[in-house]
């Protein structure tokens, strides 16, 4: 029989990634968002999508030396600078240090004479501008709907949003699109989800009175990432997203052992009591001495000189600790 030696696995380049440092998004995205590519946040109004904006750039300049452009469409500078102060950025400082350039691109309908046909030509050579004037790697555009608004040409808005899209790519910058959620599709244009990259979905709904806000990475090309939607907080330190996953078991765990007690339950165990650090749960119906199963453990950590804590949770009777 003839043995053929089995090939080498061949070790892929991984997609790169640009990290956000926005607490616990990068732990979903297995990274951050795609480097030199257009991510896409949409999302109802209030739901953060600005400030998810924003903290991807400040963070970017603070943590990982890469300069920002953010060209707003709706907020002015003054206006965004002062929104964002209680969050702790300091858009004005990060402005003067040559990191971050602000360039709000004022678009009024009725201001708007309409002939020929449309194009985004002149928002390429000003966002272009910007980016080279202080070696952008980051871009935010908020938000898109603003650039197309009022202009009835369905061909030529989606021609241009994908002109748009490849532009960012050519140019590589890692750019957030912001985009206002739509009727039956993400987007209000139902294209932008299409052409992007990343599609990050911000949700803020109220159940029972209650606000919970919920994020869900609708498709992440070339990458795996997390599927499910998570929970995610807007503080004054700026976004938190709260994956289970946060939760990982990668605590130390002890070989120690600690009686239960009693001996003859010892011996059933075989390992002589339980782990020490571990959680044990008694369960039984009424009468079957689950709290003094409970005292006895304690008690055998008291005669071995450790402190140890009883917390009834159905009697009236206060806790006791002893030592």
């Amino acid at each position: 029989m003839l043995h053929h030696n089995a090939p080498a696995p061949v070790s892929l380049p991984q997609l790169p990634k640009a990290p956000t440092g926005i607490d616990g998004l990068d732990e979903i995205t297995e990274g951050g968002l795609p480097k030199g590519r257009p991510t896409l946040v949409c999302g109802s109004a209030g739901c953060g999508k600005t400030l998810m904006g924003v903290e991807f750039l400040v963070r970017g300049i603070l943590e990982y030396d890469e300069p920002g452009v953010l060209m707003a469409f709706e907020e002015t500078a003054e206006e965004l600078t002062a929104n964002v102060t209680s969050l702790g950025f300091d858009l004005n400082g990060l402005q003067a240090a040559g990191k971050l350039r602000i360039d709000h691109v004022h678009i009024d309908r009725s201001e708007i004479e309409e002939t020929g046909e449309y194009d985004l030509e002149g928002l390429f050579i000003r966002l272009g501008y910007a980016i080279d004037s202080i070696g952008a790697k980051r871009v935010v555009l908020d938000t898109i709907e603003s650039l197309f608004s009022g202009f009835p040409n369905q061909a030529v808005l989606r021609s241009e949003i994908r002109r748009l899209f490849r532009w960012l790519k050519d140019k590589g910058v890692t750019t957030v699109i912001t985009a206002e959620r739509g009727e039956g599709s993400l987007t209000r244009q139902g294209l932008e989800e299409y052409v992007s990259d990343c599609v990050i979905l911000l949700d803020n709904r109220v159940i029972d009175q209650i606000t919970t806000r919920r994020l869900r990475i609708v498709k992440y090309r070339g990458s795996t990432h997390g599927t499910n939607e998570y929970p995610y907080l807007i503080t004054t330190e700026g976004i938190s997203v709260l994956p289970v996953t946060s939760l990982l078991l990668n605590h130390e765990v002890s070989n120690e052992l600690v009686s239960t007690g009693v001996p003859a339950l010892d011996e059933m165990f075989g390992l002589k009591g339980f782990y020490k650090g571990s959680s044990i749960l008694v369960t039984g119906t009424a009468g079957t001495a689950k709290t003094t199963l409970a005292a006895g453990f304690a008690n055998e950590v008291c005669r071995t000189g450790a402190p140890a804590c009883s917390l009834p949770l159905r009697s009236r009777r206060s806790s006791w600790c002893a030592t």
